[in-house]
């Protein structure tokens, strides 16, 4: 008898363990709290999985989307997801297109979008904002103030997403990469507490998160140094891609780089090709923080003669909401990136050609993948973001201002994700193969050689080795810190991003 007991209470507590572990976070959350939840069959999960850039992301389904108001609501969540062992993922705007890095597949998804906050302080000159804002969302509230904060050139890309990953701005030139105007995050660390991270309070946490990515925590607040703002002039300028056009693009923009004519100016040089080749143009996303450009900041470019020339004087704000018509929704979409140092005069043509002329192969292997758009942008990083990097505190990346550079950005979006391995295949091929140029030119002498070529987080595809393209020491830093505040790994084995090696 006393057997058959034990073996029952055995049973019975077998029993009740399983029962508990078959609850899922959701189920969990739920019952214990009153956050805010989507579930699988509604409309408003349904349009929510919408709102990334890629549909492939969006395909994935999360058991539930959890939509915490409060800090502390994302602190109970993290303490219930430590209770099981299920992966999940944080979303901001949902602009990152690698699959994982903010959506997830079974699991819950924790949707930073009622974490929205935007209070501008006038007294000390800052912003806090909530990592669920979108930067055109930022701009508009921030507009009658007189003053901004460095954020996004598109205005649909997420706050959260964007300033862990460093953020290039219309405005680095002037105030440095966007992280570098953090001066205090809100975090929720991997055992459910609540830290205020600031140079001054968990100094070395403060430095990790400017470009580390969410392997540290989860910031639910940013608080930004606020800038000035008036009227600015921008737009964009639409040239076809003709061998004269191109060549004459690719030396304004090395030139542009080399010899930056004013720190106010800003510029995204994109070529893009569609309709399986047969629309070949080049676009230009122009910004001056001001309501004229003075003469000869941009003339070069204006003298090759655009099709079409959108630029004119208007609101910050008006500028980040009318660039998102970039934003190419209803496609799988694929981001990529590369560094390069920038070639000299004599050289340059050669260089920037050839950079192109690759851009231009590769993609032509993939042109009749159905509703392909191939894309490269070159964005300008002369030495003076470096400089004033370092008299903000540094960041990540940790660039020197020995050489200018040019960041290379990579994308291709199509139709369908059953064509996403062969357009994984040429996104490969393609920043493979302009740092397999870059070596080549640095072994001829054509481009310098022994210099710091780190990869941009926010632009990198998901293989791409963000982590071992630093500098040892900031690598070693991510460890060190890694190791104090998530000692069991639970970022790195729960949640998808560039994850710091062991």
């Amino acid at each position: 008898m006393t057997r058959f007991t034990l073996n029952r209470s055995v049973l019975l507590a077998t029993a009740l363990v399983a029962s508990v572990a078959a609850q899922d976070a959701c189920e969990v959350v739920e019952s214990r709290t009153s956050i805010a939840m989507l579930k699988t069959l509604s409309l408003d999960y349904s349009n929510e999985q919408t709102q990334y850039w890629s549909t492939s992301c969006g395909d994935l389904k999360p058991t539930c989307i959890l939509e915490p108001e409060t800090t502390e609501e994302v602190a109970a969540i993290v303490s219930i997801l430590l209770e099981n062992n299920e992966t999940f993922a944080i979303k901001s705007g949902g602009h990152n297109p690698n699959n994982y890095f903010a959506s997830v597949d079974g699991g819950p998804l924790i949707s930073t979008k009622l974490l929205n906050e935007v209070i501008f302080d006038p007294d000390t000159e800052t912003v806090r904002v909530g990592p669920g804002n979108r930067w055109d969302e930022v701009g508009e509230q921030l507009d009658a103030t007189g003053y901004t904060v460095v954020g996004g050139r598109i205005g649909n890309v997420g706050v959260g997403g964007y300033l862990l990953g460093n953020g290039l701005s219309f405005m680095s030139t002037e105030y440095g990469w966007a992280a570098n105007s953090v001066l205090e995050f809100t975090v929720v660390l991997a055992n459910a507490s609540i830290v205020t991270v600031s140079e001054t309070s968990h100094p070395d946490l403060w430095m990790v998160l400017k470009g580390g990515g969410n392997n540290f925590g989860i910031v639910t607040s940013y608080l930004l140094q606020a800038y000035p703002q008036g009227d600015v002039w921008g737009g964009n300028l639409e040239f076809d891609a003709t061998p004269e056009n191109t060549a004459a693009l690719l030396n304004a923009v090395r030139n542009f780089t080399e010899n930056y004519p004013d720190e106010k100016a800003g510029i995204i040089m994109t070529a893009e090709r569609t309709l399986s080749t047969l629309l070949d143009i080049w676009i230009l996303f122009l910004y001056y923080n001001g309501p004229e450009p003075p003469q000869g900041v941009f003339d070069s470019f204006l003298a090759i003669g655009p099709t079409i020339n959108s630029c004119k004087t208007q609101r910050y704000a008006d500028l980040l909401s009318g660039n998102n018509w970039a934003v190419i929704k209803g496609s799988v979409y694929t981001i990529g990136t590369e560094t390069i140092p920038l070639p000299d005069k004599e050289n340059g043509p050669e260089v920037m050609q050839s950079i192109y002329d690759h851009w231009v192969n590769v993609s032509d292997t993939a042109k009749f993948v159905p509703g392909l758009i191939a894309s490269i942008a070159f964005q300008p990083m002369p030495k003076g973001i470096a400089q004033i990097a370092k008299s903000k505190g540094g960041d990540m990346l940790d660039l020197d201002d020995d050489i200018n550079r040019i960041i290379v950005e990579l994308d291709y979006s199509f139709l369908f994700d059953s064509d996403y391995d062969q357009i994984d295949l040429t996104m490969r091929a393609t920043y493979n193969g302009i740092r397999d140029l870059v070596k080549g030119y640095q072994q001829s002498d054509l481009l310098p050689s022994d210099v710091y070529l780190p990869i941009f987080m926010n632009d990198g595809f998901y293989p791409q080795d963000y982590f071992g393209r630093l500098r040892p020491e900031k690598l070693q830093l991510a460890q060190k810190v890694r190791d104090e505040v998530d000692p069991d790994g639970f970022w790195k084995e729960r949640t998808g991003g560039f994850k710091i090696p062991a």
